[in-house]
């Protein structure tokens, strides 16, 4: 499993956690961890000695804030599933409101279920994409208002094109 933990406003390390074996950027690492109490771990990694309290966690926007060593650091994790998503334009971040949709994979336009100035809420249906043979509702990620719609019915588009502009 691949998590991507974001700190600081540019910092980032992707780390992979495999068979009880761990890689921080692609670096295989040893780490013997020991949890004190349910927010609180013991780490070593290169001899060096970690202290370890989660102090605050919202699991479902993947926010984490933890004290190591008496320093506090706020942190973002992502999935693989979140990096797929972010690689397709379709960021899952918390962030509510929605700025553009893109095509996620190419295929064929078979219906457009917004209009111009319509308001959308995370969730909503916004069109239906053939690809593969099969139909995909894309919704929308986030609120928004319909600025414009850059394709039509019976439309071949691309990964990655910009299908409806929000504001």
């Amino acid at each position: 499993m691949k998590y991507k933990v974001f700190y600081k406003e540019d910092k980032s390390h992707e780390i992979e956690l495999d068979n009880h074996q761990i890689k921080i950027d692609g670096e295989s690492t040893e780490i013997d961890l020991v949890k004190l109490l349910d927010n609180k771990f013991h780490i070593l990694q290169n001899h060096k000695s970690y202290n370890i309290e989660i102090i605050h966690a919202d699991y479902n926007l993947k926010r984490f804030s933890i004290k190591v060593n008496n320093n506090i650091y706020d942190l973002n994790l992502q999935t693989e599933l979140d990096m797929l998503l972010d690689k397709m334009g379709m960021s899952a971040g918390a962030d509510e409101k929605m700025d553009s949709v893109k095509a996620p994979m190419p295929g064929l336009v078979l219906d457009i279920l917004v209009e111009a100035g319509q308001a959308v809420n995370k969730g909503d249906n916004l069109l239906i994409l053939e690809a593969m043979k099969m139909e995909n509702i894309i919704k929308a990620s986030g609120n928004g208002v319909v600025k414009s719609i850059n394709i039509n019915k019976k439309d071949a588009v691309e990964k990655n094109q910009l299908l409806i502009e929000m504001e």
